[in-house]
């Protein structure tokens, strides 16, 4: 009988799969070059990836798999994939129209912004697609706020509708009691490198688990001290996943998530006079009367629509590719019918 207590400080408390007789779950911990490490009933192990093109492959930190133990050989392999949910998908950085997962099964998404510079609205924005569009709770963390002479607490909050603001310093201690009341389940660190993700990420766990690194002085960018995504249980339940700095945010699918993100332009829109309403000089739009009224600023409108137009374009690549899928399956299917037709011909 397998014993699930290993598994609890991965998340497998709150997962709700049944796993087939005879097989061992695991949650993939980190992904390096065909292998990972995997936490299993039996403690941490490694494990080899499914190749590249199989049904199983693109397995991402945070998976919760099961594995081939039946050989007895090491490393194990993992020979299927648990459903997914809470799942942080982003364009792909090749401009190709499939999507690149970043971390699966999340629960709470932390936007981390450092504090001690610009803070970039439309880049919370589009961090925010992501996180609502994926299902999980996002939280947007402005770091460095020991730093910072400002902290833009009040501007954050207005472009982050239903989601969790706040300012935390990792130096110092300061917000992080508020922040760690605020986590659940399996957490991920978002955000651009120098943002202090792995600088926060060791203070919520406790250790300096992960490498960190200081801006660079001429320009103020960070080094991606992270070059991987791993997971770590949290020292108070629940499980974090570090990432590496995000230098581009593309949409994938995100509409729901953009619904969330634009709540408060969304709701205007409802009221126009008119259902198709382009809110440019149409009689009756309630964005522009907002937009006079100073209630909503035309860099959140403009920004809202580069994004609408930005998930539009990915989502019709997406339909073309899946289409192109579907009429190659088709055509393989009736290269089989017309080789079976010809064997049989050929057997009279």
């Amino acid at each position: 009988m397998v014993d699930y207590d290993l598994l609890i400080p991965y998340g497998w408390n709150t997962t709700g799969y049944t796993v087939p007789d005879g097989a061992v779950p695991g949650r993939v911990i980190r992904t390096d070059r065909g292998e990972c490490d995997v936490a299993t009933p039996a403690g941490l192990a490694r494990a080899t990836l499914p190749r590249a093109g199989s049904e199983i492959s693109g397995l991402c930190t945070g998976d919760w798999v099961l594995l081939e133990t039946s050989t007895g050989l090491l490393p194990l392999a993992v020979t299927a994939l648990l459903p997914r949910r809470g799942v942080i998908s982003r364009s792909s950085a090749s401009g190709r129209s499939a999507g690149q997962v970043l971390a699966a099964n999340v629960d709470t998404v932390l936007i981390c912004v450092p504090a001690d510079g610009d803070v970039d609205l439309g880049r919370i924005e589009r961090l925010l697609a992501l996180a609502w569009e994926s299902g999980a709770q996002p939280v947007v963390v402005l770091t460095k706020a020991d730093a910072a002479e400002d902290v833009p607490l009040d501007s954050v909050r207005a472009v982050a509708p239903g989601a969790t603001v706040l300012a935390v310093s990792a130096t110092s201690g300061a917000g992080l009691e508020v922040l760690t009341a605020v986590l659940d389940g399996t957490v991920v660190l978002l955000g651009p490198s120098g943002a202090g993700k792995s600088t926060l990420a060791n203070a919520l766990l406790g250790a300096e688990a992960f490498a960190t690194g200081a801006v660079r002085a001429s320009d103020g960018k960070g080094r991606h001290t992270t070059v991987y995504r791993e997971l770590r249980p949290l020292p108070h339940g629940g499980a974090l996943i570090d990432t590496p700095g995000l230098r581009g945010i593309g949409l994938f699918d995100a509409t729901e998530g953009l619904e969330k993100t634009f709540s408060d332009v969304e709701n205007l829109a409802s009221a126009c006079r008119f259902g198709d309403c382009g809110h440019e000089s149409e009689p009756g739009c309630a964005v522009r009367a907002a937009l006079g009224s100073g209630e909503l600023t035309e860099r959140r409108l403009a920004s809202y629509r580069k994004l609408l137009r930005e998930n539009a374009h990915m989502a019709a690549r997406t339909d073309k590719r899946l289409a192109a899928e579907r009429k190659r399956a088709w055509k393989e299917v009736h290269k089989q019918q017309r080789r079976m037709y010809r064997q049989r011909g050929s057997e009279k």
